[in-house]
């Protein structure tokens, strides 16, 4: 498969990775193969001594990712569906411990696990026309790929409440005032920004760098492992029911004829 092929394309320089989600036809939808690709670059990534840093971010210019693959879920039976949280999981959670520095370049929509994969990065980038959210909710689900745990540390825990409990979206200049995103800027300046905030990381000495970003991690997470067994089974329970099939529809159907934001 060439780099035009892949769903995850991957660039690299002056030790800085650009990893970009490469699904614009369906806003950067996630299914098993965007998240394993992802996986694999960045265990790839993550073996190469001269990377510094490492960008995400989705092409096309009107989504990041607009979450999960909802025509894919529908495909899917129980034990796969819990399969596929599982992976959604672990691939997120490999994102927040990769071992450099991460920085989310944002444009257009962010929600549900394209939200997640955002909130997994280390530093948000947000263009002027960003909206996040986690629509889980109004879906009949819950959020699923980690979430319920990461935006409470991000927001604190009454707006996290909010967002999942009402699963309204955030704008971006909302998501700059709750210190979800650290710089919002004119969506054709969103990638440029980020690659400078990655590079001016890059230039300090890795070392101290890496061991920086695993103290801050110490202390703040939860079980994963227990969290993401629980939310493949209480994802599989809400996606039986009837309101979520018919939900996830009319949400698919809305997603693809609603104009840019």
């Amino acid at each position: 498969m060439t780099q035009e092929e892949s769903v995850v394309v991957v660039e690299i320089t002056d030790g800085v990775a650009t990893l970009t989600l490469n699904r614009p036809a369906v806003l950067n939808a996630l299914d098993d193969v965007t998240y394993r690709e992802l996986e694999t670059a960045l265990d790839d990534l993550e073996s190469r001594d001269e990377l510094r840093a490492l960008v995400l971010t989705g092409a096309g210019g009107r989504a990041f990712s607009a979450g999960a693959d909802l025509t894919y879920m529908r495909a899917l039976n129980g034990e796969s569906r819990q399969e596929f949280i599982l992976l959604t999981h672990r691939v997120t959670n490999r994102l927040a411990y990769f071992l450099r520095p991460t920085v989310a370049a944002i444009r257009g929509y962010a929600l549900g696990g394209g939200f997640e994969l955002a909130m997994a990065c280390d530093l948000r980038v947000a263009g002027v026309d960003t909206q996040f959210g986690l629509p889980e909710i109004t879906l009949g689900s819950i959020p699923g790929s980690g979430g319920v745990q990461r935006l409470p540390l991000l927001v604190g825990p009454t707006r996290a409440k909010e967002l999942i409990l009402t699963g309204r979206r955030l704008s971006a200049e909302e998501s700059l005032a709750w210190g979800l995103v650290n710089q919002v800027v004119p969506s054709d300046r969103v990638l440029e920004t980020a690659t400078e905030l990655a590079r001016t990381i890059a230039r300090h000495n890795p070392v101290a760098v890496e061991y920086a970003k695993m103290a801050l991690q110490l202390g703040r997470l939860s079980d994963w492992g227990l969290a993401a067994r629980y939310h493949s089974l209480t994802s599989w329970a809400c996606q039986q029911t009837p309101h979520y099939r018919s939900q996830t529809a009319r949400f698919a159907k809305e997603t693809e004829e609603e104009p840019r934001p």
